[in-house]
């Protein structure tokens, strides 16, 4: 008889199990299949490694008796929650359930997304957000927002302490966007995936535009307009894809050193094509990529945001085996000038990997900030401060490469010795001076070259001595500004062999409740 009780609650359990695996409605689960979209539990299953994830909290239920919603309790409620790992490593995890209520942040909800990210801050593991949902529970009605604060209270909480994630798989609007937006890195799924303050309707009322939801808030918008978005992906599996990688180039927390593998090729390895890389030409452009592509380890470069503020280029790769973050300008796109844009996206991730223990590579192409009103009235003092701030303000291990420009405060901005840099190198093809050979001669000798009969002749030869005399790395050389003048196909093993010098560094910061970065 014992042994028949005992059965009985085992085959209760088992259809409790099943009750939660399948808490949408038969039609809710058909819609989200036919968008192309993974279910809830499938996306939790998939970002871990394979038979690692364990749920947390799959009885709990919805306790709101407002507008007959006793009738429906489902198990779990509308998101699904737990732990599990990614390459090995520990990771927290929930991943809201649109087939259950549309994925609405009741009480319950907001309890258990609060949950797993209490444990991650307490463990000290990476904690990674599946957002797929239609908002704030109606029939909740304050207590659904309150549930929304505690939130992104927590999100302020850890950040800088755990890496956050934030996977956009459906909807994600009005006040719930504001907790992805303080996450560390935002991944977007290509015509599925949206996320706007107020919709396309709110949107007609207010302005008069027209607008569809791909166009105000979709991937696409969100990667090339508001820079909102780090990473797009063309379907789910992609996305999750790119998540379990973004995570290899993060540590645990911010008490553990940035991620060290066996490198993936040697390094001594030298580039010869890096010695014909920088044109002839001083206004030619070139794509830096090239040049990253060839000094890291192969195949270890992962860009973040490449279609926002292209001028720069941000992200993750691998050098001798450490994982670095890269920075650089891209005489490709406006010459590599920095603007707003650019100024905010490289200052963002120069913070995130000076929180996370990830050194700073920097190659350097600057000709000076964008100029112009737009620039000047949409505040480029402010945002550009942001960056020199950031640099200012990182103490992790920093290293930079100038392969040509560096002119006047854009120099001191981009990792110079000055802001204490680690160590500077050049190429010989690097010119370091207050500004351009043609601004330099126009100005201090402008006076002569407006009485002079053969004006022209006159700037080209100033303008020819100028570059002779400045605008090369040897000036600043001389002063001890760069470390070392090396060839190009060198700077491989160069870098490498600074980052394995510079990886026991300790700084320590002055006492204070935090700094003040000009947001």
């Amino acid at each position: 008889m014992a042994h028949e009780t005992t059965r009985a609650k085992l085959d209760w359990l088992r259809e409790q199990r099943d009750a939660v695996a399948h808490a949408g409605t038969e039609a809710a689960v058909e819609k989200q299949r036919a968008a192309g979209k993974l279910l809830a539990r499938e996306r939790a299953e998939r970002l871990c490694d394979p038979g690692t994830f364990v749920e947390l909290d799959r009885f709990v239920r919805h306790r709101e008796s407002n507008f007959g919603m006793l009738e429906r309790r489902p198990p779990g409620d509308a998101v699904v929650t737990g732990y599990g790992q990614v390459f090995g490593r520990r990771v927290f995890l929930f991943s809201q359930d649109f087939t259950v209520f549309g994925g609405s942040l009741s009480e319950v909800v907001a309890e258990k997304i609060c949950k797993v990210l209490d444990l991650a801050g307490k463990y000290g593991c990476p904690v990674i957000g599946i957002n797929d949902s239609g908002g704030a529970r109606i029939q909740e009605g304050v207590v659904s927002l309150a549930g929304y604060a505690e939130i992104f209270w927590r999100n302020v909480q850890l950040s800088g302490v755990v890496p956050q994630l934030s996977l956009v798989m459906g909807p994600c609007a009005g006040g719930a966007v504001y907790s992805p937006a303080m996450t560390d890195f935002i991944l977007m799924v290509e015509g599925s995936s949206y996320m706007f303050i107020t919709g396309p309707d709110v949107v007609k009322t207010v302005t008069g535009e027209e607008v569809t939801f791909e166009e105000l808030g979709g991937a696409d918008a969100h990667a090339t307009k508001s820079g909102v978005a780090h990473l797009t992906a063309a379907d789910e599996e992609a996305a999750l894809e790119d998540a379990r990688l973004l995570l290899s180039y993060l540590p645990q927390n911010n008490r553990e050193p940035g991620p060290r593998d066996e490198p993936a090729d040697p390094i001594d390895r030298e580039a010869p094509e890096l010695d014909e890389l920088v044109p002839d030409e001083p206004a030619k452009p070139y794509d830096i990529k090239r040049a990253i592509e060839a000094v890291v380890d192969e195949g270890s470069f992962l860009e973040l945001q490449p279609r926002f503020a292209e001028n720069i280029v941000t992200g993750f790769a691998r050098l001798g085996g450490y994982s670095v973050g890269i920075v650089a300008n891209q005489p490709h796109a406006l010459a590599g000038v920095l603007d707003i844009d650019s100024a905010s996206k490289a200052a963002r991730f120069v913070r995130t990997c000076d929180a996370f223990n990830v050194p700073l590579v920097t190659f350097v192409d600057v000709p000076g900030f964008l100029p112009g009103t737009e620039q000047e009235w949409g505040g480029i003092i402010r945002h550009g401060a942001k960056l020199l701030y950031a640099y200012c303000e990182a103490t992790v291990p920093k290293l930079a490469v100038i392969t040509r420009k560096a002119y006047g405060g854009a120099y001191d901005v981009m990792s110079s010795k000055h802001i204490r840099a680690d160590f500077n190198f050049a190429w010989p093809t690097a010119e370091v001076a207050v500004m351009g050979p043609e601004g330099a001669v126009n100005i201090v000798f402008r006076r002569e070259l407006a009485g002079a009969d053969d004006a022209g002749a006159r700037r080209g030869e100033l303008i020819a001595d100028y570059r002779d005399t400045f605008a090369n790395p040897y000036v600043a050389a001389e002063r001890g500004y760069i470390d070392d003048v090396i060839e190009p196909r060198r700077t491989r093993p160069v870098l490498i062999d600074a980052l394995r010098t510079a990886a026991t560094k300790r700084e320590p910061r002055p006492p204070r409740k935090h700094g003040n970065i000009p947001l």
